[in-house]
Formats: structure tokens, sequence, C-alpha cells
């Protein structure tokens, strides 16, 4: 599929593919967000966990924060309606590192990047093309991953949008949360985002959040929350119900030949070879 074929729901910025939802005029105008010091940006490359994260924090007790939807979501109007936030922002956005508005690196927000198994995340976002109006409809499997390798996709490469951010990863002010280690610990990794937030809660609350915000839970309640239009995490649709589909950890052996398999391992190899996250998903692969 060429880039025309998929133009009229995807418009390119600065070489990377962003949906029509984000606005040329607003992604140009990001450099002028006025962040506070007290900001904090949930980031991730796409289906790599961010609603999962959002509601941890947004089921943490008297936190006094407000989730707010993605900086790069609409158009220039967003600068002013993020000003309007009394609480403390909580901002999810899929942007690369590169990408993020200067202000927030000058004042050190704290930031949560979420990573994912890049094989899990081709397969997550392969179903997300299928299912979401705001994004390219793709037949095949084959053709997704073809694009998904060549960074053809919204928000570009995933491997540049990783090693955009492990650059930064010692950062005081940026916290690297797994998906899959968040799967198989949840409370442990609850309690190292209420620590970086500066938020005292107890191991009970801590456990009771794990279960608020397990899979199972969360696809309960989409159904009651669906409708909500402030409630939109993601900058590539408002419909809660295509977010969850089966948030697993491995699902991507259902999908990949023998031969996709070996050409995704050695773009990896080559891609990550100087990479230190890389070692993570070696369990996974």
């Amino acid at each position: 599929m060429s880039f025309q074929n998929q133009s009229s729901v995807l418009h390119k910025f600065k070489g990377i593919l962003f949906s029509t939802m984000s606005s040329e005029e607003l992604l140009n105008s990001l450099d002028s967000f006025d962040a506070r010091e007290d900001d904090v940006f949930l980031v991730s490359y796409p289906k790599s966990g961010t609603h999962w994260i959002a509601e941890v924090i947004e089921n943490i007790p008297n936190a006094r924060i407000t989730l707010t939807p993605p900086i790069e979501l609409g158009d220039i109007s967003k600068l002013e309606e993020l000003k309007t936030y009394s609480e403390r922002r909580v901002i999810p956005t899929h942007l690369s590192y590169d990408m993020l508005p200067m202000n927030i690196k000058q004042k050190q927000c704290k930031i949560i990047y979420i990573i994912r198994n890049p094989k899990d995340t081709a397969v997550s976002l392969f179903h997300y093309y299928r299912d979401n109006p705001n994004l390219p409809s793709i037949e095949t499997w084959h053709e997704f991953l073809e694009l998904f390798l060549r960074g053809d996709v919204v928000y570009g490469s995933w491997f540049d949008h990783i090693l955009s951010w492990e650059e930064h990863k010692n950062a005081k002010n940026i916290l690297i949360i797994f998906y899959e280690e968040m799967k198989k610990d949840p409370s442990k990794n609850i309690k190292k985002i209420t620590t970086f937030l500066g938020l005292n809660v107890s191991d009970s609350e801590i456990n009771k959040i794990a279960w608020k915000t397990s899979f199972s839970e969360m696809k309960n309640n989409t159904a009651e929350e669906n409708c909500d239009p402030n409630h939109t995490i993601c900058a590539l649709t408002s419909n809660r119900k295509l977010v969850f589909r089966k948030g697993a950890v491995g699902d991507w052996i259902n999908y990949f030949t023998s031969k996709q398999k070996r050409v995704f391992d050695e773009l990896f190899t080559e891609k990550m070879k100087h990479s230190e996250l890389a070692g993570h998903f070696r369990d996974y692969s």
C-alpha cells in the first residue's frame, strides 16, 4: 500500500505519518505549548498500554490529577484547552522524544514511557488498523507487517520511537515501564509509578488498583464509559471499545510465519544492536 492510498486518513509531518485527527497546524505549534512543572506525560508508541497506565493513575486515591486528551489530538485550539485544567495534568501522547514540545524538556516534567514487545505491538496495531475508521483499511496481516517494518504506519517506526526515548532513559524525570512486567507483577509496577509521581499509597490500595485495572475489569467497564468524549486517551480514536482487544503477551506467535519472524528478528538485531532496552524482549521473542 502506498501513502497515496492512506492519505484520506493520514498525513505526513516531518516525514512521519499522523492521523488527520492531529492537524498540521497543531503539530507545527507544539513548541508553543506551556508546560507546568508538575505536569506528567504518559508516552508510548501506539498499542503499547497507554490506556492501562492511564487507568492506573486515575485510580490512585486522593491524587488530585486530571487526565487530559492527548496533546497532539485536534486542532490549534488544543493548546488553549489544555490551559483550562486547574489540577495537576496527566497528558497522554504518542510523540517521539524529538517531537515532544521543547518546554516539557526544559521544565523536566515527569514522563512515564511505556514499552511493549514490538511483535505484540505490531499485531495489536494491525487489528487497530482493521477496526478503526480513523486509520487506513488494510486487508491482510502480511501487507500490514511490511508497512510496520518500513515504518510506514501511524507514528512511524517502532524502532526509531523506542531509540529516541532510550537516549534519555537515565534522566531522573523519565520512568520506563515494560508492558510485560506490568502484566507479570502489576502491584510492583504500580508502586513504581506512585513513587515516581511522589504519591504516598498504601500496599492495600496498590493491590486494589491492580485488581481494578486488570484487563478483564477495564474491558468490562468500557461499555458504560464509552460515550465520554473527555475520556479520550488515544489520539487515534475516542471509541474505547476499539482499545481493549486481548491485552495478551505473546499473541504474536499466532500471526507470524517462521519467515516473517526471521525477517523481523534480523531487522530487530540490526536496528537495536546498541540498545540496552532490547535485551528485555529476548524472553518474549
